[in-house]
């Protein structure tokens, strides 16, 4: 295992980079519909990264780091990866971190064992979840409460990238015992968009607003 420490928020810059190389960020003055139902001008996909080998393997190494330096060298016994988008990443940074991986379905599958988890989790294990975002924190309680019904412990998840735009979302995750890592945000994103001129400054503008009042954004944009 080879880790490196780059400062925080160097590694905060690259990722957001890296995310805007690939065009995995998308902004737009005219909004996009989330699953939610509400609006927004961003888009982010995390899973373009798993098609980019040199660019998924420095954030893998980015998020190993991290998760290492935040909660500890020997903080855990096992990596569980979120179905679906979550599960290469947990692979992967099982790998550098040579730990066995699972991965925790959203639902029971409905047949044979009826699993929740894949893979081999024991009781008293320590288990990092690894997924490639977070909104508001909600997906992942399900997850943890999951590995928790196995009677392992998950204190910790880890993501690539966080929306950084939610007040609660660390608060949420906190009640229910977990804390959250992260590689960078949406601001982050902002930030280096603006640095390249990689969008226009209106759509630049549209998007700060957004980030500022995600909530008073979307009541205005029904």
């Amino acid at each position: 295992m080879t880790l490196s420490f780059p400062p925080r928020d160097e590694i905060a810059r690259l990722s957001a980079r890296m995310l805007l190389e690939i065009q995995a960020v998308h902004f737009s003055a005219e909004p996009f519909t989330y699953a939610s139902g509400l609006k927004g001008p961003t888009y982010i996909d995390c899973r373009k990264l798993i098609s980019y080998p040199r660019i998924r393997g420095t954030l893998m190494d980015f998020l190993a780091a991290t998760v290492c330096r935040d909660a500890g060298f020997e903080a855990f016994d096992n990596i569980a990866g979120g179905e679906t988008a979550g599960i290469p990443f947990a692979a992967m940074v099982a790998e550098r971190l040579a730990l066995p991986m699972t991965y925790v379905r959203k639902k029971p599958k409905g047949y044979g064992r009826n699993a929740r988890i894949e893979g081999l989790m024991t009781e008293g294990q320590r288990v990092l979840l690894v997924e490639d975002l977070t909104t508001d924190g909600g997906s992942k309680l399900s997850f943890v409460d999951a590995i928790r019904e196995t009677g392992a412990r998950c204190a910790h998840t880890a993501v690539i990238f966080s929306y950084g735009i939610f007040p609660g979302t660390t608060q949420r995750l906190a009640e229910h015992g977990v804390t959250l890592h992260h590689l960078c945000t949406w601001w982050d994103v902002l930030a280096e968009a603006r640095a390249q001129g990689a969008f226009d400054p209106a759509t630049l503008s549209e998007v700060e607003a957004f980030l500022n009042d995600p909530r008073g954004w979307q009541a205005a944009h029904p």
